[in-house]
Parts: structure tokens; sequence; C-alpha cells
């Protein structure tokens, strides 16, 4: 497709002297490989008729030896069909350097620091920390598909109110300030026994004026733990095994589906930048004082007003967002910072970047903040943590390998996660969606598992295939029509996988390998592979394809089996 648009780019500067980007689109197969509108984006700088534009480029396209087939529709739209010899070119690159077909350089030596998931220590993980993980991978690996480096980073709350809501309860369960009691909590009942903790903590913070206050003091006490790097204490040796515990979760939770995080930003790394930040911006002007707290008027930027100190001297999350930004950039000095998180935060989000936009201008430019709506299961309503009926993380795989045992007899983390996986990305980021197990392990619909099954069988034809050729050969009497379809299917992949990249849509990628998936269905319906005559090039493009499908797969995280 690039090589197609430059082609029509080179013919337009030649004929009008004008650098025009060129937008190609499919059309229906019966009228070629693709189209293109330029001359009526032409007609009116030129002051000519489309058509009569379209006719001038056309006959000079015609003379190019990349195209069997040029004509013209319509007002003035441009349909070109490509040579099969230009095809085997393309199928030939695939056969030599299956690993690097696709890849571009949209991000050659460029910095990315990529921060999702963010859990807090002292709470279980649900399911928008699953959704956020997968949406997070897809991302970086796109990014890192296309030549950048990438920083994955994860940002939680170490400190906090949830925090002390937590250690209140944890407080009443050990009979006091008792460490030695922890022992009493087996190790695989952890993140669950603080799970309870944190819902009856939040439940006292709200139904108890006393438990309030209770709650607030700790909140304070967890904060000096850092600033006097207090480990001793009977009260700071309980939080600071309980953190251990948390991130003990959390580690074990991202090794089973497959996330890897170069780096763990806590809130009290971040919270001291963030609040001398705040402090040395106001004597500036930037913050303003207000009632005791320290804010960041937004109102004169269509925004609204945020607190970044409270009132009682304490850095608030917009505060601790401010010294974390600082602290990315101290690191990496980026060249992108891309920001996932739902899409609750958004205007909240705006105002901590408008303030560090302020002093800091390049910082906030080279941020990217991309929001994504709930994840619910089917037949569940939105989950309240103050009520404890939070869909858990762990929820979603138990409920996918349930599905998965009856479909597939198995429950093995690889078609559990790719059923997952595919089902989150398979949706535009950013609205709500509804996540169906049963839906999200059929073998036979638009599924991980189909995508799996259909990359093992076609591992298992070529398998078949006994004869190995170093060299690769072209047919010489071109390609038939199903050979065809799938040999130009394929070559969508590099397109497919830069638009993606560029616009932060992974779901565009799932559905080219869906529909690459079922050209192959109908290739191999009508077409016999092993035994026929025309076995060597079919056996390139079940390879070609099988390449293809891997490549995509690994690209969106999804385990890729050989066998299933």
């Amino acid at each position: 497709m690039d090589k197609t648009a430059l082609i029509i780019r080179a013919t337009v500067k030649q004929f009008f002297d004008i650098d025009q980007d060129i937008q190609l689109s499919r059309p229906d197969p019966q009228f070629g490989d693709f189209a293109t509108n330029v001359a009526m984006q032409l007609a009116k700088s030129l002051g000519k008729n489309p058509r009569e534009i379209a006719e001038q480029l056309a006959d000079k396209l015609r003379e190019n030896s990349g195209f069997s087939e040029v004509s013209i529709a319509g007002p003035g739209f441009i349909n070109l069909r490509i040579k099969d010899n230009s095809l085997s070119e393309e199928l030939k690159q695939i056969i030599k350097n299956p690993s690097d077909y696709g890849k571009s350089k949209l991000y050659e030596n460029k910095i990315v620091v990529t921060e999702y998931s963010d859990p807090n220590p002292f709470k279980v993980l649900h399911v928008g920390h699953f959704y956020t993980s997968v949406i997070g991978d897809a991302l970086s690996n796109l990014i890192e598909y296309a030549g950048g480096t990438v920083h994955r980073v994860n940002f939680g709350g170490d400190v906090g109110l949830h925090v002390g809501k937590t250690l209140w309860a944890i407080l009443r369960k050990l009979d006091g300030e008792n460490p030695e009691k922890l022992s009493e909590v087996a190790e695989n009942d952890r993140s669950e026994w603080m799970a309870t903790c944190y819902v009856e903590g939040t439940r006292a913070y709200e139904d108890d004026e006393t438990a309030k206050s209770q709650i607030i003091e700790l909140n304070k006490k967890v904060y000096q733990f850092h600033t006097d790097n207090d480990h001793d204490s009977n009260l700071a040796q309980i939080y600071w095994a309980c953190r251990r515990w948390s991130y003990d979760y959390f580690n074990a939770f991202y090794a089973r589906i497959g996330t890897k995080f170069e780096k763990y930003y806590p809130e009290s790394e971040t919270s001291q930048i963030g609040l001398d930040t705040v402090l040395q911006q106001r004597d500036k002007g930037v913050y303003k004082d207000s009632d005791g707290a320290i804010v960041f008027v937004g109102e004169p930027y269509g925004l609204h007003t945020r607190v970044f100190v409270n009132t009682d001297g304490l850095p608030t999350y917009e505060a601790k967002d401010v010294g974390l930004s600082i602290k990315k950039w101290n690191d990496y000095h980026f060249d992108e910072s891309i920001i996932i998180t739902g899409n609750d935060i958004t205007e909240y989000m705006k105002v901590v970047l408008k303030s560090i936009e302020q002093f800091k201008p390049e910082l906030a430019e080279h941020t990217i903040h991309i929001t994504h709506g709930n994840i619910k299961l089917a037949g569940n309503e939105k989950m309240s943590s103050r009520k404890g009926n939070f869909l858990r993380a762990t929820d979603v795989l138990d409920f996918t390998a349930d599905a998965n045992e009856k479909v597939q007899g198995n429950r093995n983390d690889e078609p559990v996660l790719g059923a997952i996986k595919y089902g989150f990305l398979k949706f535009k980021i950013g609205a709500d969606s509804i996540y169906e197990p049963t839906e999200s392990v059929n073998l036979h619909g638009n599924s991980g598992p189909y995508l799996q099954y259909a990359l093992a069988r076609a591992r298992s034809i070529i398998r078949k295939h006994s004869n190995e050729s170093s060299e690769f050969i072209a047919p010489t009497d071109g390609y038939l029509q199903y050979e065809r379809d799938l040999l130009f299917k394929i070559t969508e992949y590099p397109y497919v996988v830069a638009r993606a990249t560029v616009e932060f849509t992974p779901h565009q990628l799932c559905t080219y390998l869906y529909e690459l998936a079922q050209v192959f269905n109908r290739f191999y319906e009508n077409n016999k592979v092993i035994g026929d005559e025309r076995e060597q090039v079919r056996i390139y493009l079940v390879t070609a394809y099988a390449s293809v499908l891997y490549s995509g797969l690994n690209v969106l995280g999804i385990p890729a089996p050989d066998r299933m």
C-alpha cells in the first residue's frame, strides 16, 4: 500500500508540481485492489474537472510496471490492480524475513514511557486493572514493533486514605499493633484478607466519626514512616509487611497474564517531589492558597479548580501525579509519556497537565492521556468497592476458565488468556464494553481461541509438507483466485499495524486478524494444499499467513500456540 501511494504521489508531483498526501482505500475486489480520490482532492486547487485529472493520472499510471489494470469510476475515482509479480515480491519478503514483516520506523530512536494498570497496595486487583494491563501491553508492543524503546511502568498508592482504612481494620484483626500475628494469615489468603480489611475500613470511615478520625491519623503516620525511614516500630512493621504482600500479589498476577513492568512508582516516592514542586510554583503564582489548602485554578483554561495540597499540608493525588510526571521525565527524558486510565479521571488529568504546562511545558506537551470505559462481565452491574462485591481480576480468569472447560475440556492458561485478551482488545478503546466469557472461548466466532486454533491449523499443514526449499520460486502462471485473495489480504498487514500504532487502536489489528483467518478458511476450503500440483506455492501462502497471524497475536500480547 505504501509503495502504491508513493507511485501516485510521484505522478501527481510530475504532472502538477503538487506534494499531495495520497489516501488509498480497498474497493470491492471486482473493481481493483486499491482506489484513490486524489483527482477530486486536486480539482479545486487546479480548477479542473476531477474526471479530467483522473484521466491524465491514469494514463501515466498505466505505464507503471507494477499495475496490471488502472480504471476510472464515478466522478474521478482511480482504481488500480497490482500485478501478480509485485505480490510475489511481497510474498518472498515474508518468507525470507518473517519476523521483520510489518515492522516500521514510526518510532525509531524514540523513547516512550507507558504507564498503566496502576493498582494500589492494600487493595485488590479488579477487572479494570486487568483490562488496562492488556491494553497497555498491546500499545507498548505496537510501539516497540515500530522501532521505539518502551519503558513500562506502574504507579500505585502506597500512601493515602485507602491505606489508613485498611490498616485501621488490620489493627482490629491483630488486636492492636501486634506484627507477630501477621504470621497467622496464610500466604494464599493474604490478598483476600487485605481486601476484606479495606472494605471494613471504608465502611467505618463513612459511617463512624470516631473511626474516621483514627483513619486520618493512621494516614498521617504512614507518611511519617517514609519521612523518618521507620521500619522498626510495631505499626511500621505491619505497614511494610502488608505493602510487600501487595507487591508479591501484583507480581504473581502479572506473571500469570504475561505482563512485566520495568519499574513501580509508589506514591511515597512522588509525594515529596510533588509537594515541593507545588510549594515552589505557588510562590511563582502557578498554584494559589485557598482556605488553608493549595489549589490550581482551572477556570481561566476552561477547566475546574482542584486541590493539590490539603488543609493538613499533605499532597493530594494531584500533587503526587505532578511528582510522578517530573520523576518519569528525570528518569527517561522521554519523547512520549503515555498514561492509560479509566475515563472517569479525564477532567482530573486535564487540570494536572495544565498546571504542569505552566512551569514545565515540554513535559505536558509530550504526555498523552488515553482513557477507557468500564469493563463489565455480562449480567453484572458496575461493582462497588465499598460493598465489597467488585469484580476481581482473578474472577475474570476463573469465569473464563469455567467457560473454556465446557468448550475445549481444559482450563489451560493459553486459551483462557487468548480469550480474555482478545475479548478486551477487539473493541475500540474509550467506550464501556461487556466481556462475555462464553462468547470469548467460542472456537467458531470472533474470538482469541478461534485465531489461536487458526494458527495451529496452518502450522499443522506446514508440518505435513516434506519438500524443504531454500530458495523462493514465484509461480510462473500467476495466482488463482483464492490464492490471490489470501496473498493480497496478507500484504495488508504492514498498513494495519502502522495505522493501529499511530492511532492507538489495537482493535483494528484484531479486526484484521479475524478477517485474515476468514480469508484463509475460504482459501483452504477451495484449494487442496498437500499433494496438489500447486503444493509449493500454496505452502508459501500458508507459511506467510501463519507468520503474519503469529506476529499479529504476539503484538497484541496473545499467546500463539503451535498446537491446540
